[in-house]
């Protein structure tokens, strides 16, 4: 909500800084979101008197004047046919910048020298609402005598501070002027002025004029009215149009602008009907009827039903409650006598219907945070006390008041110990009443009982009255306290860290974290081609499943990460790189009469421009990170949900720690995965026996390495590892490296065999190898990979 700071400064006298009033009203509750400085982009633009007119000696269209701004005259050229002698103006001088970053210099129009420009009301960002006597296209002439010289922004209502607050849901008694000033005046420990409301009647009786029904008192608490004759529309005065425009409301009409001004200033939204177009002069407030239509005021019809509340008249809807007036009882310039409405709708149906209808508006915003019944009539005599002063009607004698809301106020007991405990202050009793009663609550000091006022819905407990008391008293005053007692120190413990470690780890490889249902179907082993007396097969039957597809616990992950790479694949994505920890369900035994074996599995999942080497790369990555030295990888050929000849499974002190490799071809087609896609599932029980996060240092070497380079041709069946684990045997403690640079096979190598190329680096940590000393262990290993392998050396 924007609030002018003069508007706020009717109610309190407060001297501050915009930043310090923000700064001071955000800690006590009130969150301040920003300050506009209005008409900051217009600068050194004054009050200036023209002295003379007179015709271009160049151009026909031009005028010549001089013009006084107090401290000096100067000459200015202009094409404006309004102007003339003795009118009082703004002037842009030289060096002055407008809205829009126009800035003002001297310059020369057909060989007459201009040192400055006259304004127009769109030159100085405003328009027609603002001020309704200025012409569509020339001069904006100043309708009295104003200082010569003095800033423009002074006159205009330009020089303004609006504070814009974010009001919670739980504080409609702040979307008011009023009610942030009882805000302020708390806040800086200030007096609270009430505007006097005195309504002046001019006889007549009201229930001469309009009859007023309320069917539905669930949804209309309170429904009051006032009528108004011999109305005068006109522009509003020209304070309640500076004040509405640096609210963000638009001026149109003394009358519409009088409700406008009164819902910012109570937070009531009222509305005001021309009484010539209510039928039968009766208003009934009752449902709407399915089907009905009603044309609002932005001139669309809408189609209403039993679910929404309407103002009617004798014959037809004028009205949606709580949300909009209707375009057959619009007040318009004709309009001569109006019915003021102010009335009190429950909030969930005003939302409700708002929601329907797809047209929130501010007064739907107000209403369905809850409004104070009790505003009703206030806001209701301050508009009329208004129409009167303004002169733009006269007030028929009586109020017709329908009230059935039947609230009593909400009584809490005050207990400054209990609420010192509570908060850890020690803010005296004195304090407590004190601040209470200048938020308008009453407090009886000897019974220590404390009555909320009507438009504090929020305040339902003694803790609310706390956190009442602690804002004003200041949440910075609070002293910093140690906790007290025994308390164990929050930390996670070993397996959340390697969990974290793990995500963390595939994160940086570019993988993304999935959860899937532990829930799922019998069918999902079929899919994967598990066989029929496999041990997966044996599951955990729920009970009263939600349907068949989670009608078991999962026994295996892969189901879940091939249905999200699914779910990917027919929605395009080209590529996917997903990892998932999750549990499976082992049952112990059968019938099951106890909870399963729950394991952990860390699962991947790879498709799009990747092959099984980059998700072999991924998990010895993972194990690298994990600080897991020793791991044996061997084909797997027996899995029936894997390519037989692309698939492995990885040993952890010769302990089975997973799966991973290619999906068999007939698995993605029953996922309707046409692409080749990649899944590793490892036992996180069997990664966290065997990881080693303790680093230790080692030095850098003090002696040299010596490399030497083999290439072996070997049968196509033989596996590199087979060559590794000869090499690392007899290699003994000078290897320090062993690597793989080249396997290949062309026309130069025998059919049925391939070219395998290692690099091996050799080092003694007590001394400098000799070439000797190399030979003899190479010897040794080119020996062994003839005889255990039948390899021979390529020359």
């Amino acid at each position: 909500m924007k609030v002018p700071m003069s508007w706020i400064r009717d109610y309190v006298d407060i001297e501050v800084t915009p930043e310090e009033y923000a700064a001071a009203m955000t800690m006590s509750g009130s969150k301040v979101e920003g300050v506009e400085k209005l008409g900051k982009d217009i600068q050194n633009v004054v009050v200036g008197k023209i002295l003379t007119v007179e015709e271009h000696p160049n151009a026909d269209k031009l005028q010549v004047s001089q013009v006084d701004l107090g401290d000096e005259v100067v000459q200015i050229v202009t094409g404006a046919t309004n102007i003339f002698e003795g009118a009082y103006i703004p002037v842009a001088k030289h060096g002055a910048t407008l809205p829009g970053d126009i800035k003002i210099k001297k310059s020369k129009l057909r060989g007459i020298e201009s040192n400055g420009m006259m304004c127009s009301i769109e030159e100085l960002g405003l328009s027609k609402e603002d001020y309704p006597t200025a012409p569509e296209h020339g001069i904006l002439i100043l309708d009295g005598e104003y200082p010569l010289g003095k800033d423009i922004k002074e006159i205009l209502g330009l020089n303004e501070n609006v504070v814009e607050f974010e009001i919670t849901s739980n504080r409609p008694d702040c979307l008011s002027v009023l009610g942030l000033a009882r805000e302020t005046a708390v806040t800086f420990n200030k007096e609270f002025r009430v505007p006097e409301v005195k309504v002046q009647e001019s006889g007549e009786n009201i229930k001469d004029y309009v009859s007023i029904e309320v069917l539905d008192p669930g949804l209309c608490p309170r429904y009051a009215a006032r009528i108004v004759k011999n109305v005068k529309i006109g522009p509003s005065p020209k304070w309640m149009r500076d004040r509405l425009r640096a609210c963000g409301v638009r001026p149109i009409n003394n009358i519409v602008d009088i409700t406008n001004y009164v819902m910012l200033e109570f937070g009531q939204p009222m509305h005001a009907f021309d009484l010539n177009n209510i039928r039968g002069n009766k208003i009934v407030v009752r449902r709407a009827k399915d089907e009905e239509i009603i044309q609002t005021l932005d001139e669309q019809e809408r189609k209403l039903d039993s679910s929404m509340l309407v103002i009617t008249d004798a014959e037809k809807p004028v009205a949606v409650a709580g949300v909009m007036g209707g375009a057959n009882s619009e007040v318009t310039n004709s309009t001569k006598t109006i019915l003021f409405e102010s009335a009190n709708f429950l909030g969930s149906s005003v939302r409700l219907t708002a929601k329907k209808l797809g047209m929130r508006t501010e007064a739907s915003a107000r209403f369905e945070k809850g409004l104070d019944v009790e505003n009703v009539v206030k806001a209701l005599d301050r508009a009329c006390q208004l129409i009167v002063e303004l002169g733009a009607g006269e007030l028929v004698s009586g109020i017709i008041d329908v009230n059935n809301s039947n609230m009593a106020p909400m009584q809490l007991q005050l207990r400054p110990e209990k609420i010192n405990a509570f908060l850890g202050t020690d803010i005296s009793k004195e304090f407590m009443v004190d601040v209470l009663r200048k938020l308008d609550f009453k407090v009886d000091a000897e019974k220590m009982v404390v009555t909320v006022p009507t438009f504090r819905p929020d305040v339902e407990a003694e803790a609310d009255l706390a956190e009442e008391i602690v804002r004003i008293y200041g949440y910075d005053k609070i002293v910093s306290t140690l906790l007290s007692g025994e308390a164990t120190q929050g930390k996670k413990n070993y397996k959340q860290v390697l969990e974290d470690k793990i995500k963390y780890c595939l994160i940086a490889q570019g993988l993304s974290e999935i959860m899937t249902y532990s829930f799922t179907s019998p069918k999902i082993f079929d899919k994967l081609n598990i066989p029929e007396d496999s041990e997966l097969r044996k599951v955990v039957v729920i009970s009263n499943p939600l349907g068949e597809e989670n009608s078991i616990m999962r026994t295996t992950t892969l189901s879940g990460m091939l249905e999200t790479m699914a779910r990917n694949y027919s929605r395009r994505v080209e590529q996917v790189r997903l990892f998932e920890l999750g549990n499976i369900y082992i049952p112990k035994n059968f019938p099951v009469n106890e909870l399963p074996e729950e394991k952990l599995i860390v699962t991947l999942g790879l498709y799009g421009n990747t092959d099984f080497y980059e998700l072999k790369g991924v998990i010895e990555e993972l194990i690298c990170t994990l600080g897991i030295s020793e791991y044996e990888i061997v084909p797997e050929r027996e899995n029936a949900s894997f390519h037989p000849g692309r698939t492995a499974k990885i040993y952890l002190n010769q302990k089975e720690a997973g799966t991973f490799g290619e999906i068999h071809p007939d698995v993605l087609e029953n996922y309707e995965i046409d692409t080749r896609a990649y899944v590793a599932m490892l036992d996180f029980n069997t990664l966290l026996e065997n990881t080693n996060l303790v680093k230790q240092y080692k030095p850098l070497p003090k002696y040299p390495a010596i490399t030497r380079d083999i290439a072996l041709l070997v049968k196509d069946e033989i596996l590199v590892k087979q060559i590794e684990d000869i090499i690392k045997q007899y290699s003994g403690k000078l290897l320090e490296d062993v690597k793989l640079f080249d396997i290949y096979k062309g026309k130069q190598i025998p059919k049925g065999m391939k070219s395998v190329a290692y690099s091996i680096t050799f080092r003694a940590n007590d001394r400098t190898l000799t070439d000797e000393d190399v030979n003899k262990v190479f010897d040794k290993i080119v020996n062994s990979l003839k005889v255990n392998l039948e390899a021979q050396l390529r020359e």
